[in-house]
């Protein structure tokens, strides 16, 4: 007889909410988080290209991708619905929808962020509403909506019962790291952007990574230091090794690190090594081309740890003993990624630790 009640309230519930009217909230209304850059004028771009010069046409539309960025905001509605209005919308052969184009959505209970949500809108419908929960008990919420990895936004709307109170919500992290990395970085392959690895890392630590990710556009290019270097940042963590060649690294490395250095001569630098690519098991030139960078990255960094004051060089791992955590021979599924954020997670909170930023 339980049962048959809570079945028939589930479903006086959900028929309920069916005929709610829903009022819409513009996402940038409310608290953005992830941003190393936080006056764009288009507040879903994460670096103002008018600004900054030097990007190539692809790096440019890159940075204005929203991969990073998160809604903080507080509701006491019983669902939660969003729709957007892209500029450039993604439909990636290597990730899922719902990481490329779609929202990804936490909220806090017992002091820890649980997953509650995530969806996209189908590719035929893109300027759709989509659910991300429903059913909540109508009481305040603390919420976090990550955005897409590979999508760029015009508007963005959230949708919540009508009559229901929306607000911003706190600032949920401490201090602002800056991050510069590869398509690792940026979220590719992931099912959903909050699986991303700044993602990952800023709620394992409680301390806010300011994602910059160019997919395949990580190379140590001297324009991204000088607009890094401009960044209001109290450290910062480079993925730089994946993207660019043995040659690049060699010649490229040292004056990136002295023109940041020309800005921020005491901020940590923190580099993490790039991970083994699965497609080398096989593939010879892959495996030559892969050593090459590593052994490149490591001798070199191995020096600039002594040449310059405050740079660090952190490990890193995203497989297991039976290599099955990629999705296309590059880019690790979510547990490869969650393997890779534990993986530098204590040495890059020790090093930060030394900075009072903790």
């Amino acid at each position: 007889m339980k049962k048959i009640l809570l079945v028939i309230a589930f479903l006086a519930a959900g028929l309920a909410a069916f005929g709610q009217e829903k009022q819409w909230t513009e996402a940038s209304s409310l608290t953005l988080i992830g941003k190393l850059f936080p006056d764009t004028p288009n507040p879903y771009h994460r670096i103002d290209t008018v600004r900054f010069k030097g990007f190539t046409a692809k790096e440019n539309g890159q940075v204005r991708m929203s991969s990073g960025i998160a809604v903080s905001f507080v509701t006491d509605s019983p669902f939660i619905y969003v729709k957007t209005d892209y500029a450039n919308p993604s439909n990636g052969s290597n990730i899922t929808g719902t990481s490329s184009r779609g929202y990804d959505l936490y909220i806090k209970r017992n002091g820890e962020w649980i997953w509650a949500g995530s969806n996209a809108p189908s590719w035929n419908h893109l300027g759709g509403e989509v659910r991300l929960v429903r059913n909540m008990e109508e009481k305040e919420h603390e919420c976090l909506m990550y955005l897409p990895t590979f999508s760029e936004e015009n508007s963005i709307l959230i949708g919540t019962k009508e009559g229901s109170t929306i607000k911003p919500g706190p600032e949920p992290f401490r201090h602002r790291v800056g991050l510069f990395g590869s398509s690792y970085m940026h979220g590719a392959s992931t099912s959903r952007s909050g699986m991303a690895v700044p993602a990952q890392l800023t709620r394992m630590t409680g301390i806010q990574i300011l994602s910059i990710a160019c997919s395949g556009n990580s190379k140590l290019q001297p324009y991204f230091a000088d607009a890094l270097r401009e960044a209001d940042v109290e450290a910062y963590i480079f993925d730089s090794f994946s993207n660019p060649s043995a040659k690049m690294i060699q010649e490229r490395l040292f004056p990136y690190i002295e023109k940041i250095r020309e800005k921020q001569p005491d901020v940590p630098i923190i580099f993490i090594s790039s991970i083994w690519r699965e497609r080398n098991n096989f593939d010879q030139k892959s495996y030559a081309d892969e050593m090459a960078k590593m052994e490149m990255a490591d001798s070199l960094m191995k020096i600039a740890c002594k040449k310059y004051n405050d740079v660090y060089w952190v490990k890193s791992d995203a497989s297991t003993p039976r290599h099955n955590h990629q999705v296309d021979g590059v880019h690790p599924d979510d547990y490869g990624y969650e393997l890779w954020a534990e993986s530098i997670c204590k040495p890059i909170v020790k090093i930060l630790r030394k900075y009072g930023i903790k």
